[in-house]
């Protein structure tokens, strides 16, 4: 049986669990949602929007300049001082800041791109798919996978980890929320660039 992008995003959505674990309890219940939901319960799967009411009060500020050109700052938030304090928190946070003075994102999730930049974007893919002679009725489609498209270029969680193109900064970010078993939050980043 295959399983659709879309039936993954919308159990993602639910669970807030990594792609790929999502995807394997899928495919284990022949694609059931609840039975998918069940399994990775008794994996030991927790769901990481439970987490979202916590505060995140302690955290660090991770830097990283390439080459005296491209410079990154990275706020990234946990729940405690334990865990901001961690090794593997501090890297992770550093990972984030090669990712984005790789990648150069704009924003750290959709949410944030402006109604007014979002809906420009729609009215020129809209233009190109009518100006390519597409009907009419697929137009709302084509208009729908550019912006995941540009959601990936502009969006930090969105695009692909420059280690690994198989998983987003997303399911990187829920991968270690579910290590921690802490609210980790990507709080905002800056990235400066000398070529610009």
């Amino acid at each position: 049986m295959e399983i659709t992008a879309k039936e993954i995003a919308a159990l993602r959505e639910k669970t807030g669990l990594p792609m790929m674990e999502v995807k394997s309890a899928l495919l284990e219940s022949n694609g059931d949602e609840d039975k998918a939901i069940e399994i990775l319960r008794k994996r030991g799967m927790t769901n990481s929007n439970k987490r979202a009411d916590r505060a995140t009060a302690n955290g660090v500020i991770d830097s990283y300049v390439h080459s005296g050109r491209i410079g990154v700052l990275t706020e990234v938030l946990c729940e405690t001082d334990f865990v901001a304090k961690n090794d593997d928190f501090k890297n992770f946070a550093h990972e984030l800041s090669l990712q984005i003075a790789a990648t150069a994102p704009k924003y750290v999730k959709a949410q944030e791109i402006p109604i007014e930049e979002l809906e420009a974007e729609k009215k020129i893919y809209a233009a190109q798919a009518k100006g390519s002679g597409k009907p009419e009725n697929i137009i709302d489609k084509i208009v729908d996978g550019k912006l995941e498209t540009y959601y990936a270029s502009v969006c930090l969680l969105n695009q692909p980890y420059f280690r690994d193109s198989k998983m987003t900064i997303s399911d990187l970010l829920n991968e270690f929320t579910a290590k921690t078993g802490e609210k980790i939050v990507i709080a905002r980043f800056v990235r400066f660039d000398l070529a610009c």
